[in-house]
């Protein structure tokens, strides 16, 4: 059977109507981008805000997905055009005996079409996360370029495991890290790789326009939100936890959680919600599921919590809560650090305590007119430093530099000798 084919709505997205850098600098180069999935969490907005700029840049992007999800429908808007083929993505469930059979029969078919469609003849393979081990690999041997963007950081990993997994992206001419953090997990399965790894900082689009956290919080209660992945790793329910102790304190407080749970850990939302209603709080709790726009969620919270257990690469979400103006609290960890450094007003606490989130919600509460002039000034500043445009400029100088086509502006080449830092589209090295 052959691929389920999408076609572009001749139709830019409205991210992509301000200012284009570098329009024409990849004029009829042909793109293959290899995304893992198809919806619109943290990599998949930015591999959107990747198409977009290469796009923009005059480029014929073709997109790979293994699924039909929201995401495709946003990629044709920005102008792509989507495959949905079999792919081989690398999942914990394929640790499992019992599951090796089936990922064999996949590997076959995500081979198949991974052929299919490289006989296209890309100019360039973007392969964006590490969980799709044969792309690098399959180009290489077209000695097609190739490029691997690393969305992960499993920092509690063993070096035997990440040695594996970032195997076959050794056969990426370049590779981009979300962060500091991302790369420095890169160099402990291989130092060759971390060389050519450049530190891009994510695009992240904020609202149309912000509106200030209210002024008072007297007369009604509190609403606390989370946005995200319902898991463990991810701490969903420390801020069920956190909410609970408030309450029982006397604290007028609500609380909405957005988000849905990876596919398999459907038990871990059911856990969250037997725990609402052990707690007796479940008139104080909303389970939004997934919603495609979350700054609606954003405009009505008064404070967000992002409490990861588990070092994050990036945190987009921390962003978008920054973007949105509201008073932040954020897991002292990882990515997370790299994400809000120098953000004002931004709370940081210890992983996996819900009582230090709780003690949190108290401080901000008890300073809210300070901590609602620091949000603000924390959306402008995020504003500035994660600007999507900035971004695809520097995504799009990249390409053109792994294809030979040299950007213009600045006079300036970026080069693989060590780890150039692109964030807010500017190179150090």
């Amino acid at each position: 059977m052959g691929p389920l084919h999408r076609s572009p709505h001749h139709e830019q997205s409205a991210a992509s109507t301000g200012p284009m850098p570098d329009v024409g600098l990849l004029s009829g180069l042909r793109v293959l981008v290899a995304h893992p999935g198809a919806e619109l969490y943290g990599s998949d907005r930015v591999v959107l805000e990747s198409v977009t700029g290469m796009v923009d840049a005059g480029a014929i992007v073709e997109v790979t997905v293994p699924e039909n999800g929201p995401l495709i429908e946003e990629l044709e808007r920005a102008g792509a055009t989507v495959f949905v083929e079999p792919a081989l993505v690398l999942r914990k469930s394929m640790m499992r005996p019992s599951n090796w059979p089936s990922a064999v029969v996949l590997a076959i078919r995500a081979i198949a079409a991974a052929r299919r469609l490289l006989r296209r003849h890309p100019g360039l393979v973007y392969v964006n996360t590490i969980t799709l081990p044969l792309w690098p690999v399959l180009a290489r041997v077209r000695a097609i370029p190739t490029l691997t963007h690393i969305h992960e950081a499993e920092g509690g990993a063993s070096r035997l495991l990440l040695r594996a997994l970032y195997l076959p992206h050794l056969c990426a001419n370049a590779t981009v890290a979300n962060s500091d953090f991302s790369r420095s997990i890169a160099e402990r399965a291989y130092r060759s790789l971390a060389r050519r790894t450049y530190v891009i900082y994510n695009g992240v689009p904020g609202p149309v326009a912000a509106t200030p956290a209210r002024i008072s919080l007297e007369g009604s209660p509190v609403h606390l939100a989370y946005v995200g992945r319902l898991s463990p790793r991810k701490g969903t329910d420390l801020v069920i936890s956190a909410a609970a102790e408030l309450i029982d304190a006397g604290v007028d407080l609500d609380v909405d959680v957005l988000g849905e749970a990876f596919a398999g850990y459907e038990w871990y939302s059911d856990e969250l919600h037997e725990a609402v209603a052990r707690r007796g709080i479940d008139s104080r709790v909303r389970f939004l599921g997934f919603r495609d726009d979350v700054w609606a969620t954003l405009e009505f919270a008064d404070i967000v919590v992002i409490p990861s257990r588990i070092g994050e690469p990036f945190g987009n979400t921390a962003v978008e809560a920054a973007l949105a103006a509201r008073p932040l609290i954020v897991s002292e960890s990882s990515g997370l650090l790299e994400a809000t450094q120098g953000l004002p007003g931004v709370h940081r606490v210890r992983p996996g305590e819900a009582h230090a989130i709780a003690d949190a919600v108290r401080e901000i509460v008890a300073a809210w007119p300070v901590e609602r002039v620091q949000a603000a000034a924390a959306a402008r500043l995020a504003s500035l430093r994660f600007d999507p445009e900035r971004y695809r400029g520097s995504i799009v100088e990249l390409v053109a530099e792994l294809v030979h086509r040299p950007s213009s502006r600045s006079g300036r080449r970026l080069t693989g000798r060590g780890a150039a830092h692109v964030a807010r589209g500017g190179a150090r090295r």
